[in-house]
């Protein structure tokens, strides 16, 4: 595995540097770090990060570290609004133009992919198909949708993720199409991969399942509770901010449905299952990035 001081010096100042990695393994400090000792703009490439209504319990950076460095795509879209990977790559593009170094950095994998593979041009989801996803899900789950779908896209699908599963039914529905037919009509990547430094953090099952752990732990400390107390009124499962991981357990904390030992617990648990379906991902996307272990 390639060594901090051998990594930051190989890293070229006029190519994109991607970092993709899973929760906790500590993406955004490396990024922090390559901005301040070769300069550059932190761009985020976390699908929960976009959302200004949760900063801690999304480990977004810190106010501080915004000031340190520049950040951008963080937390920029309301709580209560839809955001694609196409809206993702729109409010990317101009970002790349600049003259600063982008250092693009997150836990999504089918951001990178789109990135740097291409993304299909799939008109939006209309809002009835939408409700009828979500009610179905909320009553049965997602197994009934992913029936439903094409042999070829349940294929390539990561069939263990509601998000993704109903994502494809939506298309096949509202098009007449499978996700994948239209996955092979892509058009050419924004960014390929061959023009970036493409950086994986591939890190051990222990060691990550401790830090989750611990990290839990210090955001609670850090006022994850209050944070998620102010999302109470507002509080939508639908939402897509509503993924954040711990936000439906402290939110079930909050109204009294968990003690907080169990809410602690069952994040906790549902942490440590998001990295391994990011680990499997990244391991299977990403062979051709560059591994690095902290």
């Amino acid at each position: 595995m390639t060594k901090l001081t051998d990594l930051l010096a190989d890293i070229p100042a006029n190519r994109p540097v991607l970092i993709a990695g899973p929760t906790a393994s500590g993406k955004s400090a490396l990024a922090l770090e390559i901005a301040r000792t070769q300069g550059g703009v932190i761009i985020n490439a976390d699908a929960i990060q976009v959302y200004a209504n949760w900063r801690i319990l999304t480990a977004r950076p810190t106010s501080k570290e915004e000031a340190d460095q520049p950040h951008r795509l963080y937390g920029h879209i309301p709580g209560d609004a839809d955001y694609s990977v196409g809206h993702w790559l729109r409010d990317l593009k101009p970002l790349l133009q600049g003259s600063e170094l982008p250092i693009i950095v997150g836990g999504t994998g089918l951001y990178f992919t789109a990135l740097t593979e291409g993304l299909a041009d799939i008109p939006a989801t209309p809002p009835d198909i939408r409700a009828i996803a979500d009610a179905r899900i909320a009553e049965h789950g997602h197994t009934p949708l992913l029936d439903e779908l094409d042999q070829q896209t349940r294929a390539r699908l990561d069939v263990l993720n509601p998000m993704r599963v109903q994502r494809a039914w939506e298309v096949q529905q509202a098009t007449g199409r499978g996700l994948a037919a239209w996955q092979d009509d892509t058009p050419p990547p924004l960014l390929p991969l061959e023009r970036t430094t493409p950086i994986l953090f591939d890190v051990d099952r222990d060691w990550l399942n401790d830090r989750i752990a611990r990290r839990f732990d210090l955001m609670l400390e850090q006022g994850a509770l209050d944070e998620a107390r102010a999302n109470l009124p507002t509080w939508n499962p639908a939402h897509l901010s509503a993924k954040a991981i711990g936000a439906p357990e402290l939110i079930a904390h909050l109204r009294g449905e968990l003690t907080l030992d169990q809410a602690r617990e069952n994040a906790t648990i549902a942490t440590r299952q998001f990295a391994k379906r990011q680990r499997t991902w990244f391991r299977s996307k990403m062979k051709r990035w560059r591994g690095f272990q902290p």
